[in-house]
């Protein structure tokens, strides 16, 4: 069956159109759903930018894309060439002024907050993306991946968030969690909004 999606016409103009939401941190966090999207967050698209953007460097293609989805997931991961699409699902790790916790139980309670939320018939064949807000210092891959659920429902688990704001351009790293090994890409945002980098760091 075939549905009526939402899309940007390309990778530069969806970076282009979310530059002003970036640049508005706040927006990220606390901003409303786009309606003309598929009522999608600013943050959802970015996280979803964020992972075609990986995927297309990391497999040296241009086909992966996103989209919104009509069935009401966070959006879609769509590959234009195997007609496959992947939904997903977004969290968010706010900024938290409680000392209480740190980073990784914050992220650990909010992959456990996602996936409890509807059991295996809400996440199975679904990718979560933990969109991190929080200011909780630095954390380390491999120590989330092994607090991960004895039963994952998801598919996969990424790890979104802003490492730094350098001469006005913005560096967010990419993780994806696995409890073998945890890849790290770095993507460079040009100060422009027109261009962007991506580097494999682990």
């Amino acid at each position: 069956m075939k549905y009526i999606v939402t899309r940007f016409k390309s990778f530069k103009v969806c970076i282009k159109e979310l530059e002003p939401f970036i640049r508005h941190g706040e927006h990220l966090q606390t901003g409303k759903p786009f309606k003309r999207f598929g009522n999608l967050r600013s943050r959802e698209i970015l996280g979803n930018w964020l992972l075609c953007t990986v995927i297309n460097f990391e497999y040296q293609f241009n086909r992966v894309t996103l989209c919104s989805d009509p069935q009401g997931a966070d959006g879609i991961i769509y590959d234009s060439t195997s007609k496959k699409a992947w939904q997903t699902e977004h969290i968010l790790v706010p900024r938290n002024d409680s000392k209480e916790q740190d980073i990784v139980s914050l992220i650990v309670n909010s992959i456990e907050k996602k996936q409890s939320k509807g059991g295996a018939p809400y996440a199975s064949g679904k990718t979560l993306v933990v969109f991190i807000n929080a200011n909780g210092g630095e954390w380390y891959p491999n120590r989330v991946a092994r607090q991960l659920p004895t039963t994952l429902y998801f598919e996969g688990v990424w790890i979104i968030g802003l490492q730094r704001v350098i001469q006005e351009r913005y560096i967010y790293n990419v993780t994806r969690l696995n409890v073998y090994s945890c890849p790290i890409w770095q993507v460079r945002i040009e100060k422009d909004f027109n261009a962007w980098k991506v580097k494999r760091i682990q």
